[in-house]
Parts: structure tokens; sequence; C-alpha cells
């Protein structure tokens, strides 16, 4: 096979007109010539770091929609469904994946459950990760995100963080502000990357010290106009990812959608490929060429250096996207789940705060981070909440045991009738809710436990809903059917007020225990600068 067009030469920094021959899965040779068509081959790119379960999708329908917009790799933490499956989760998205020519590197989860003061559905401990690690597989070790465990020498940290020096795998860090003394010792203990940077201080500082930092612009926390000074400064150690992707944002583009911005924005044409195709490559063993004779055939094929419209997607030699049609079929492995809790009633939620100082959980648009604030609020114990002032319910039910759920406040999401629930609530995936008032609450959890996993909208007798039938975070329909029942719930919710531009999946990170400042599991509120859970009262 023979591909014509004007080469994007990373490695001479240089653009020039040339036939590239493929064979065997390779490149064979690279010939230059000036009769060539006005298009672009360049390698193809790669997201450095994706939940692909925040899609909502398998990996094998994640990949059918990854390779229109021109990604030939990711390198991806089975981190959520480790927490509802554990080893048998992992080993569900491996296997999906090989049904599609997409190349996944998969890491072995190091933080499940993410905290010891959540109800997860797994726990992996060393020896569990170790026996990831020495599988070919798994080409890391997935992000620590329990960095007081490094830095007070946890014994089952040290030893998960000692086999992946053992097999020689990179390991994935997340240290959200982390600096000084305390950021060095974390990164001695041999943890190369961090995607939670806000600032470019803290970037500066943490790359100052060795660190390569990962620009995240995924659905919830956007981080690319903070950060992107960076490639300008460092490319060498910066790479792109999208963390997390909702399925609808997935349709409209993937690492793409973030080169193009930056094309935009004046940044050189090679050091975006360095960052967006070579770093990760290079770092995480991809096995992804970089367009060089007798490197594997993976590049793209664009329009022009302005639009960056993918036109064809190469991996291994062959065409995997081309003329709007991706070119490979794919059927999905049999589901898996863990969902065995039963329903809830006004009752199990009422809670008398009127009159009385309370925590409350303050949410940002676009951030994974929340604030923690105390006030003393007037409403009453049952029905409707303070719509006027936002602040709403929230509640976490355990859905591996019949445990009571747990209740607190949050600010920030603004509706003003109804209530939204999701089992995607990151770590453990509980169910997680917020509503205007208690009947809806009840309303929209139960439907999530009828589906056994998915997301819902409640408002009196109106329901919306999109089962996840996948260990409860994953539905088996294809990225488009998934996106266009998402996007009716967000439309939902923000019909009802909420000024979130994805209000379902900042509602999934609510739970998130390791993320400043003040969340809520299972067990209640938790302070992640104390680590630990607090009560909804102030004395």
């Amino acid at each position: 096979m023979k591909i014509s067009g004007k080469v994007i030469d990373l490695h001479l920094r240089s653009i020039y007109g040339a036939v590239v021959t493929i064979g065997d899965g390779r490149i064979l040779d690279i010939t230059r010539r000036d009769d060539v068509p006005e298009r672009f081959i360049m390698p193809g790119l790669i997201d450095a770091h994706v939940h692909i379960e925040s899609s909502m999708a398998t990996p094998g329908s994640f990949a059918v929609e990854a390779v229109r917009h021109g990604t030939v790799a990711v390198v991806t933490d089975p981190h959520e469904i480790a927490n509802v499956m554990g080893i048998e989760g992992v080993r569900f998205m491996i296997e999906d994946a090989r049904r599609v020519p997409l190349r996944f590197v998969f890491g072995a989860p190091s933080c499940v459950p993410a905290t010891p003061v959540e109800s997860s559905g797994a726990r992996l401990d060393s020896t569990d990760v170790g026996a990831l690690l020495k599988d070919p597989d798994i080409g890391f070790l997935s992000e620590m995100m329990n960095f007081p465990g490094v830095l007070g020498d946890d014994p089952e940290i040290m030893e998960k963080l000692k086999m992946a020096r053992h097999y020689s795998k990179p390991v994935d860090g997340h240290a959200p502000g982390l600096t000084g003394g305390e950021l060095e010792k974390y990164i001695s203990a041999g943890i190369s990357t961090d995607h939670e940077c806000t600032s470019l201080e803290e970037a500066r500082e943490k790359i100052k010290i060795g660190m390569k930092v990962l620009i995240r612009e995924g659905s919830a926390a956007r981080n690319l106009t903070a950060l992107h000074a960076l490639i300008d400064e460092s490319p060498e150690m910066v790479m792109i990812c999208s963390d997390d992707i909702h399925p609808d944002d997935l349709e409209r583009g993937h690492i793409d959608q973030i080169f193009r911005k930056l094309l935009a924005w004046g940044h050189n044409l090679f050091d975006l490929i360095m960052v967006a195709s070579v770093n990760p490559a290079t770092h995480y063993r991809t096995g992804t060429g970089l367009l060089r004779e007798g490197d594997s055939a993976d590049f793209i094929v664009i329009d022009n250096l302005e639009n960056f419209t993918v036109l064809s997607t190469f991996i291994a030699g062959r065409e995997v996207f081309g003329d709007g049609v991706v070119k490979f079929g794919y059927e999905r492995v049999s589901a898996v789940n863990r969902f065995v809790c039963s329903s809830i009633n006004t009752g199990d939620i009422i809670t008398d705060v009127s009159g009385k100082r309370i925590r409350i959980i303050e949410a940002y648009d676009g951030l994974l981070n929340t604030g923690k604030r105390e006030e003393i609020v007037h409403m009453p114990a049952r029905t409707v909440h303070n719509t006027g002032d936002d602040i709403l319910k929230i509640v976490v039910k355990e859905r591996y045991n019949d445990a009571p759920p747990a209740v607190g406040f949050v600010k920030g999401f603004g509706l003003k009738h109804g209530a939204m629930a999701s089992s995607v609530a990151h770590d453990s995936h509980n169910i997680i809710a917020v509503g205007t008032n208690d009947a809806d609450i009840a309303g929209a959890v139960n439907r999530v436990v009828q589906m056994k996993g998915g997301l819902a909208w409640h408002c009196g007798p109106e329901e919306i809903f999109l089962p996840l039938e996948i260990a409860g975070i994953i539905s088996a329909e294809p990225v488009a059917m998934v996106s266009q029942k998402y996007r009716n719930l967000t439309l939902r919710a923000v019909n009802a007020g909420s000024a979130l531009r994805a209000p379902y999946m900042t509602l999934s990170f609510m739970a998130l225990l390791v993320i400043p400042r003040l969340k809520i599991g299972d067990r209640g509120l938790f302070d992640v600068e104390e680590f630990g859970t607090v009560p909804l009262f102030v004395d």
C-alpha cells in the first residue's frame, strides 16, 4: 500500500511531499516527491491517561469512536471497573480491547479501594497488583492516589511501588496541590507523572523536580487554558490526556480537538506532535510508530493544518477509518456486574437541619476540587429543600450491601425541581443523588437500583434514564446511542436550573474522596485535607 501527501516529519522538523509505502504492518519506505495531494500525513494521536469507563462505553465501543478522531492508542487505567469487580473487571476490559485494532496500554490499579473509609466492590492488595504487573498486558502502575500513604511509607503502598520497579513499569501519579518536601518525597518513590495540576506554578515545580505533567482536558476537569504555556516551555516533559470523557464529548472529538485548539493558539506544530504522540509512546511503550522507516505504520492523514480534520487513521498498516467510515467490526464480550442493594424510601433520607449550622459541599463547574463552607440553614426536615439559596440534599447509597444512605448538602447544582442519580460515582461507584425534594431523590435512586446501575432523572411522574448494565458504569450500546440518552439527561438537569456544563459528571465526582476539599461517601462527609470523615453538624 502506498499513501502520498505532505509528510510532517517530527525527527527532521520539516514538512515535505512524499510517498509512504506500507507492508506487513510497517513503514517500508518514505520517498520524497513533489507531485502529491494537498493533505498531510503525521503520527497518530495518543491519549496519555483516560478512564475508558467514564465514556460509559466498552473499550471496543470507545475504539470505534476514537479512531474517527485520529487516536491510534490510549493509555488507560481500569481503576473504575476494578473498584466494582476487582481483577475480574480488569480482565473484562483487556479481553474486550482485544476485539478491536486500537492500541490499549492498561495499567494495574494501585488504589482499590481509593480510601478505606467507603464501601467498594473489591480490594486489590499488593499481591494482586504484583500479579497484574507481571502480566504483559499491563504496562504501568496506575495513578497513585493515596499520596498520604506514600508520604507515610505505608507498607502496602511501598510494596506496590516496589513491584512496579521490579517489573520496570512506570508509575503514574495523582498529587493535587502537593509541593515542597512532600512533593520531592512523592517523586522519589518512583512516581513519574501527574495529571492533577491546575496552575502553572504547581506544574512548573513538578517538572523542575523531574515529573512529567499530563495536561488534562476532559469532560469535567479542564486545565488546558491554565497550563498550555508548558508546551512552549518544556515540550519534552508534557503530554495530553482526557482523563474522563463522557460519550457526547467523545462523539465530538478526542485528542484531535485539543490539538486543533492548540494549533489555533499558535503553538509549534512539532512540539504539539511531541506532546500528543511521541512522549506518551515512549514513556508508556505503546509500540506506536512515529512515522519513520521501519516503524509500525500508525499514522493519520489530515486535510490541512487549520481545520485539522482527520481523513484516515492507520493502525499497524491497516486503514481503520477512512472515507467517513470505521473499517472494522466489533462485538462486545459478555457483561459483568456486582449490584445487590435494595431500594430506599423518603424516611431513609429525612434530615432535620433547620436552624442548625451544617457543613456544605461547594461544587464548581469544570473542576474536580470542591469547596467547603459552614452555614446555618433554614429548611423543613421533609420534602422541599432550600432551592432559593441553591442548597440541595445530596445522598450516597451503598450498592454492594444493604446499608442506610448517607445524607449531606451541596451548593452549586442549581436545580429548582426534580432529582438526579447515578451509579457512576468515583471511585467506588455507589449510588449518588442530588435533588430538590426527598420523594424525587428516592425515585431517582430506586430507578438506578432497578436497572442495577445507570443514570436517572426523576421529577414527579417524569423519568428519564440510561441503563449501565456492565458493572453499573458501562453501557452495552454503541457510543452514539449512549450519547443521545446522556444528552437528554443533561438537558433535563439544565432545564431544571443547573448551570453546570456537565451536571451528571460533576455529580459523579462529589464522592471522589481523594480530591480536596469536602466530599461525601456512603459513610458520610469526608474532609480530604484531614483525610477522614466529619459530621454534618458543626458544634
